[in-house]
């Protein structure tokens, strides 16, 4: 008679559900699952630091639309795996954290790695359970990674104590869950449809907010249908590419202009927070109509001032809105021609910078570089205050959840494991990490683990010696100050050699185009580390608007 222990269950189930890739670093007591994926034919990717893996799956799972999912080992591994957990609530990316626990027998006797893990991860996750026994490793494994998708995306944390993911089972006692339900979406409501569709058509000035939330309903296509009626919209930061960037209505060049003029605005899968200035006056008209579409109510109970939620799934609420708007173009010719005045305006504004032959190169000459040379199906990672700002305004994107950064926490060192997991979840596309020098830094020994599971990444380094350059300690530290805030200019395409990469230094702005060339095609990760004027900050904004 077969036996099966803990790892092989969970390993056999996250495979019958479909998961075809986990990633964690190896540690007791999880050995087993790691052991178990592998042996079956899972790919399984040890990472370098706890963080990094939850973060790598947190964007395999997002862009796949599937738990992503990472293995911990005790205590420091768990409580490592805080943050990513945290990360993928609040930014809405589905992530299941599978650790492992201090066995239960020696509980408060100060047992090897003892934490009262549960405690660490609930407050950050959607859903938090421990495995009681054996027999229901693979009933609370499936749960588990149905929690992660089901509604809105988040973490979820599975915690397996140690004695119990080393006993076994005979293998004919296995129940695995083969089959998930058919969960038909929220569908929404014909008269509130009506009524916002009334709402637009009346509009003087209408706009659209598309947040990522469109995305992972794919309602990428049935919204360009809505905003060609004559919408002008703008996007999240991670809703970049939902409707590719080059549609004529996309005025995210006008954002604050659109934002406070605008007399109807209807804001479909994302979140009134601070990075759309919570939806409130002063940034927003004091009588302006807001809608909200969002799989969840509670979403519509804000700072914001919302007249009409609308609890569906995005791209049903859409194609209802469409039908019901017609095919007749709205007449809002004279509010687009405003904000692409604005647009052409704005863009006016930042052309010398964007044109720049100054060395050390204005980090907006880097990031129009990149635009330039990136095909239109790229993943895109980007991390660092400067770096991310300007990628803002910059940085286009064509392809529906390719866009991963820091989201709603600004956490950094999110840029480089999100490229990783971006680029084994679409292989078949560019992966770049465009980062600061800050942020390559949080996560930079991950450039090992891409060279050694074959993930080509391109990290792109802009180099401006710290957060946000010397902004930081020019602006809040006295002029006497130690130099606390600075970084060394350090060789960072230096670290390519470790893993045999391809490395590039650029300290000339003619330099960019033929080396970001070289690197994408080197097919090996690659480290481009481009020199950026430490004084360069964003031309406009608050900081960490990403």
């Amino acid at each position: 008679m077969s036996e099966l222990n803990g790892g092989q269950i969970v390993a056999r189930q996250l495979q019958a559900s479909g998961i075809d890739t986990i990633f964690g670093v190896v540690g007791g007591p999880m050995i087993q699952v790691f052991a178990a994926a592998h042996e079956i034919g899972m790919k399984v990717v040890n990472c370098r630091h706890e963080e990094s893996a939850g973060f790598m799956a947190s964007a395999w799972g997002y862009i796949n639309r599937k738990p992503g999912v990472m293995v911990a080992a005790s205590g420091p591994g768990m409580t490592n795996t805080v943050t990513p957990l945290h990360v993928a609530t609040e930014s809405c990316m589905p992530l299941l954290v599978l650790g492992g626990s201090s066995a239960r027998m020696t509980n408060a006797l100060g047992g090897f790695q003892e934490a009262d893990q549960l405690s660490f991860a609930r407050p950050g996750c959607k859903w938090v359970q421990q495995v009681p026994s054996i027999n229901r490793i693979a009933e609370l494994t499936y749960l588990a990674q149905a929690q992660t998708i089901n509604g809105r995306p988040g973490g979820v944390y599975l915690d397996f104590p140690g004695e119990i993911i080393a006993q076994t089972l005979p293998e004919e006692q296995l129940d695995l869950r083969q089959q998930s339900p058919e969960i038909s979406v929220p569908h929404p409501d014909p008269m509130a449809i009506e009524k916002l569709s009334d709402l637009l058509a009346h509009a003087q000035r209408p706009l659209v907010i598309v947040g990522k939330g469109a995305g992972w309903s794919d309602a990428g296509d049935v919204l360009q249908k809505l905003v060609n009626l004559g919408l002008p919209y703008i996007t999240s930061p991670m809703g970049r590419g939902i409707i590719p960037d080059d549609n004529p209505h996309f005025v995210n060049a006008a954002r604050s202009t659109a934002i406070a003029e605008a007399d109807v605005i209807a804001m479909i899968g994302g979140r009134f927070n601070w990075i759309f200035q919570f939806g409130r006056s002063p940034r927003y008209a004091k009588d302006v109509r807001i809608a909200q579409i969002d799989l969840v109510a509670e979403e519509m109970s804000s700072a914001a001032n919302v007249e009409l939620g609308i609890v569906s799934d995005a791209r049903k609420a859409v194609e209802a809105l469409v039908q019901c708007m017609g095919e007749s173009p709205l007449q809002t010719s004279t509010w687009l021609n405003h904000l692409r005045s604005v647009c052409d305006s704005n863009e006016e504004r930042l052309a010398e910078r964007i044109n720049s032959d100054a060395i050390p190169i204005d980090p907006h000459r880097a990031i129009t570089a990149i635009k330039n040379i990136l095909p239109r199906d790229a993943n895109i990672a980007v991390d660092g205050e400067v770096t991310m700002g300007i990628a803002r305004v910059l940085l286009p994107s064509y392809v529906s959840r390719s866009r991963l950064n820091a989201g709603t926490t600004g956490c950094m060192g999110t840029g480089v494991p999100y490229a990783i997991g971006a680029k084994l979840a679409r292989p078949e596309s560019v992966s770049v990490a465009v980062v600061g020098d800050y942020a390559f830094g949080a996560a930079a020994i991950e450039l090992e683990t891409a060279a050694r599971i074959g993930a080509n990444v391109v990290f792109i380094v802009c180099n401006n010696e710290g957060i946000a350059g010397h902004t930081i300690q020019d602006r809040m530290f006295p002029a006497d100050s130690p130099r606390i805030a600075k970084l060394l200019p350090a060789n960072y395409e230096k670290l390519a050699e470790l893993v045999d990469g391809h490395a590039e230094r650029v300290e000339s702005p003619d330099e960019l185009a033929p080396a970001l060339e070289r690197a994408i095609g080197a097919n090996r990760p690659a480290v481009v580390h481009i020199v950026t004027d430490p004084k360069g900050n964003r031309e406009s904004g608050s900081s960490y608007l990403g």
